[in-house]
């Protein structure tokens, strides 16, 4: 792959040449998901409300919130439960507390079974209730609640001895009797006014008590993520998984898809572009055995990342592709023309395009203008683990014939240097590509019938090929 954005054909083409594969690992994520729904227990989940009666902002609501998940409110709930094993700092983690709408607070609690879950939510939230009353003092001590009324009681007779006093002071006669009669006055405003503010304050401070709503309602099912989630989450999984893996490797595989790329790694000319008819067996992967066998059941014997053959004309319109490169070799070789086709082992397209041009240059008998003789090719492959050529026998070149996005740069580097070092000059390569086949056409003109090409093998000049 180019380092062009990521299409969605792209995606499409891995589901539909990756089908069996990604199939197999949904199956085997979806089962890892069932064995792991097997290890976790069952959660149950459900929610008691508590309402605040009054006014309430909204930070005094998410502190009444964090007050319900206190450890002191915890820890009460574990001692009230009097669960075998689970103690505060467990429940800590099975409890949660949020404000609602309507001065509400809803407290969650998880447990393994639905009447735990129901238990352990009512609990929390009678602890809170009681807890919160005990932070407002609506369950002080009596002396503490007698004292604003004593203090009220004390104003009184205060007032009432200012009263006496002023009435001692005389009728307001002299100047000492006015004064002293306006200070009392003063004096018993002062303590009124004292006394107006703390009942004020008292009726601003008095709010209702904490009302739980109802028990919690026990939970009809378990609580995410359940057994049929993970089960779908494994497969889901293991096919992102997937799919990634083979987007990343065909990036950083970065084999040459187009002829310039192509003909730079080889460091020659491109002599044309020619097709191969089929699709699925021409780029199927050759061999035996089991592990042959296994990637034939996954689908994974065949390239994914080529793009679909595109849809070609009749034989003869095919053949003359051969034609041309034939004669773009005839112009570009002396006299004898002998060359060898040379071809990666594993590419059956270009296998196929190589046979098929040699077909070609013996079909076509008749010597050029020049009369320097007919056009001879020889088909060798060539293993890309360790490239070898035979050296020369009378041939004056070498062809190329790959397919595109087959091999690496480094690989076709490597039959370059392979053709350099038995005396081999790359006159040009062939690109082949596998094209859907039309009907053929019928022809007045019959075809001549074709030479066998010269294979050469491991018994050639210069070792193994």
């Amino acid at each position: 792959m180019s380092d062009d954005t990521i299409r969605l054909v792209t995606i499409g083409r891995i589901l539909r040449r990756r089908g069996r594969l990604l199939t197999v690992l949904a199956v085997v994520g979806a089962l890892l998901g069932y064995g792991t729904s097997l290890l976790l227990p069952p959660r149950y989940t459900t929610s008691a409300s508590v309402l605040l009666p009054g006014a309430w902002e909204e930070r005094e609501l998410l502190t009444q919130a964090e007050i319900a998940t206190s450890s002191v409110v915890v820890d009460r709930a574990a001692a009230e439960l009097g669960w075998a094993g689970v103690d505060g700092i467990e429940l800590r983690d099975r409890v949660s507390a949020k404000a609602a709408d309507g001065n509400i607070i809803k407290i969650s609690g998880t447990a393994d079974t639905p009447e735990r879950a129901q238990r352990l939510s009512d609990t929390v939230a009678q602890q809170f209730v009681t807890f919160a009353a005990q932070i407002m003092g609506a369950e002080s001590d009596p002396e503490a609640a007698a004292r604003p009324e004593a203090l009220r009681q004390l104003v009184v007779k205060t007032t009432r001895r200012i009263n006496e006093l002023a009435d001692e002071a005389g009728p307001g006669q002299s100047v000492e009797s006015v004064q002293t009669r306006t200070e009392l006055a003063k004096l018993r405003t002062a303590l009124q006014e004292a006394v107006d503010k703390l009942d004020k304050a008292e009726t601003t401070d008095d709010r209702p008590a904490m009302v739980v709503m109802g028990p919690a309602a026990r939970p009809a099912g378990e609580a995410p993520p359940t057994r049929v989630q993970l089960i779908v989450a494994g497969a889901l999984l293991f096919v992102l998984c997937a799919v990634i893996g083979h987007l990343a490797a065909a990036r950083m595989g970065r084999r040459p898809r187009t002829g310039a790329d192509i003909t730079a790694a080889l460091g020659t000319t491109l002599l044309g572009a020619v097709d191969v008819p089929g699709e699925r067996a021409a780029h199927r992967k050759k061999g035996g055995g089991p592990r042959a066998l296994f990637r034939r059941l996954l689908g994974v014997d065949v390239r994914w990342d080529l793009p679909a053959p595109g849809a070609s004309g009749d034989d003869e319109s095919r053949r003359i592709r051969y034609r041309r490169v034939c004669a773009r070799l005839r112009d570009r070789l002396p006299a004898p023309r002998r060359l060898l086709v040379v071809v990666p082992d594993g590419d059956e397209v270009a296998r196929r395009a190589a046979e098929q041009l040699v077909a070609e240059a013996g079909n076509d008998s008749s010597p050029d203008s020049s009369g320097g003789g007919l056009l001879v090719l020889h088909v060798v492959g060539v293993s890309l683990s360790r490239p070898m050529v035979p050296d020369r026998a009378g041939e004056s070149g070498a062809v190329v014939v790959v397919s595109a996005g087959s091999w690496t740069a480094g690989e076709l580097a490597g039959i370059a240097e392979a053709c350099a070092d038995a005396r081999h000059e790359v006159v040009g390569t062939v690109l082949a590509g596998a094209v859907w086949a039309r009907p053929a056409r019928s022809s007045g003109r019959p075809r001549r019938t074709a030479p066998q090409a010269v294979a050469v093998g491991a018994d050639a000049t210069g070792g193994e090929g």
